[in-house]
């Protein structure tokens, strides 16, 4: 609920919700309130628009801006709120201290359930974009929104402090900005220059999980990353009218961005710095109508696939050089995770649509609790692990519940299926590199390896992405939607699920 709104009711979440974006404008449609709609719409919105500013700008960089009257802009903003019933606001571009005075007095009046802000103060050469009094209103309007968005710049401005030099003085700007301002904090490693792009979301007020939940990517080499703040900031916004939830938020938005980076190249858009393709997702399907649905999950997550097989764990247990204190550690919380997640089978069983697919799910949650787990129970017998839900444990276990509970048997499906596959490639890749050893024999965790390889494990997961298909060739529009986003965030658990040595270690996780 927006700190606007403190005394109303809970918002309400809405599968296409109603985004109000007050930004200003690019000729060129890659920034501003042209990136926005896009993202808007990308992400299951429904975007709306009013203009702060008037910008002659392309792909090389702004040429002069136009500031129009505040009293013309509150008539915009009065324009839709006293037509339109607002999800939630995306704030980009306020050019001076006036505009930001009149969004602050119609946020006050209109009270909207959710704010987004993208405090725009930095230029790309690093030069300043508001004069001091701006800077100082927009740090005051911060207080007021639910998120606020800066790249390292604009985050060491809001909090008149140097540049951090490094991601963790970039996370504790972040928490300080966050005590400072009873805020959420999106801190943004894109001014980095690791080969990966953290991300983290900060909030000290209990808001979160934990008071820092941070996200890792790949960083997609192109100079084509114009109106990546503003695409990013205004897709977070729709996707939380959705989902109620910050951390699954930018799990789904981050997918998506990750997408729309790696083929913003495809575009070819003027001879600067280029947009990202927003909708490469949409133009894919369309031009590959045949395509399983299936498909389009396991590409949505190709990066989380990539950084899966990257991860010391991973290549460890493949070589056999994995300490045993470490595996046991993650087939502990492996048996924890089967036994909650025979019950999720179960659940998905009750839910099917016809006995070939119940009796399926029903004998997948037997193995999961039997077989399965039984592998589990021979191995700890002999070693002493932790017998406690590590966070990413509970945190996959609370996702898996929270889908369990909605009824929605596609979306259910969509979440199991990680587990069925991503271990099924996993096991297939360490299973080659278990044959390569010479010395094989000797491999301390073949039996592992060889449970996720076995064909019964292989013909379970065809089985698993088959009903999926079918499931999803039922579903709406929202539906596949929330199918996606079920799948993207069951991946990105796997994923720091399957960091076991640096969870073993007490090391906080940085996921995609």
């Amino acid at each position: 609920m927006s700190k606007l709104n403190l005394y109303g009711a809970n918002p309400v979440l809405r599968a296409t919700p109603r985004i109000l974006s007050i930004a200003g404008t690019d000729p060129t449609g890659g920034a501003g309130i042209h990136a926005d709609l896009k993202s808007i719409a990308a992400n299951g919105g429904y975007g709306m628009a009013v203009v702060t500013a008037l910008v002659a700008q392309n792909t090389r960089g702004v040429r002069s801006v136009h500031t129009p009257p505040v009293a013309f802009l509150r008539e915009q903003l009065d324009a839709v709120s006293d037509d339109v019933t607002i999800d939630a606001v995306k704030i980009g571009m306020l050019a001076d201290v006036e505009v930001i005075r009149e969004v602050r007095s119609w946020l006050e009046a209109c009270r909207p359930p959710l704010v987004v802000l993208d405090p725009v103060m930095v230029a790309t050469s690093g030069d300043r974009l508001l004069d001091p009094s701006a800077e100082q209103a927009l740090r005051d309007l911060v207080s007021l929104v639910d998120l606020v968005t800066p790249n390292l710049p604009e985050l060491a401005v809001l909090l008149a402090e140097p540049l951090a030099r490094n991601w963790a003085e970039a996370i504790e700007q972040g928490k300080r900005l966050s005590s400072l301002s009873c805020v959420t904090v999106l801190v943004k490693g894109g001014h980095l220059t690791e080969a990966h792009c953290p991300d983290a979301l900060v909030n000290t007020q209990g808001l979160l999980p934990t008071s820092v939940v941070e996200f890792l990517s790949p960083r997609i080499v192109t100079s084509n990353t114009h109106g990546t703040g503003c695409s990013l900031s205004s897709a977070i916004a729709t996707v939380q009218a959705r989902t109620g939830d910050w951390v699954e938020s930018l799990a789904e938005v981050k997918d998506w961005l990750q997408d729309a980076l790696a083929h913003a190249d495809d575009l070819e858009v003027g001879m600067g710095n280029g947009p990202i393709h927003h909708f490469h997702r949409l133009f894919a399907e369309v031009t590959a109508p045949r395509q399983n649905f299936t498909d389009v999950l396991w590409r949505d997550i190709e990066a989380i696939r990539l950084a899966i097989f990257e991860l010391p764990f991973v290549t460890a247990l493949g070589s056999g050089a994995l300490a045993e204190e470490q595996f046991s550690y993650y087939l502990a919380q492996d048996a924890l995770y089967l036994s909650a997640y025979s019950r999720v089978l179960e659940r998905a069983s009750a839910l099917a649509p016809d006995e070939s697919a119940r009796v399926f799910l029903a004998e997948s949650a037997r193995q999961c609790a039997e077989v399965e787990s039984e592998l589990h129970r021979n191995w700890l017998q002999d070693h002493n692990a932790p017998k406690l839900p590590s966070p990413v444990t509970e945190s996959y276990l609370n996702h898996l519940s929270a889908v369990s509970e909605r009824g929605n048997y596609a979306v259910l499906l969509a979440a199991i299926l990680p587990c069925f596959w991503l271990y099924s490639e996993v096991g297939d890749q360490l299973y080659a590199d278990f044959l390569a050893r010479a010395d094989g024999a000797s491999h301390p965790y073949a039996a592992w390896l060889e449970t996720y390889v076995d064909e019964g494990f292989a013909a379970a997961t065809r089985r698993a992405i088959d009903l999926t298909d079918e499931a999803a060739g039922l579903a709406n529009t929202e539906e596949r939607a929330a199918m996606r986003a079920a799948f993207s965030t069951s991946s990105r658990l796997e994923l720091e699920f399957f960091d076991a040595p640096r969870l073993f270690a007490g090391v906080s996780y940085a996921g995609i």
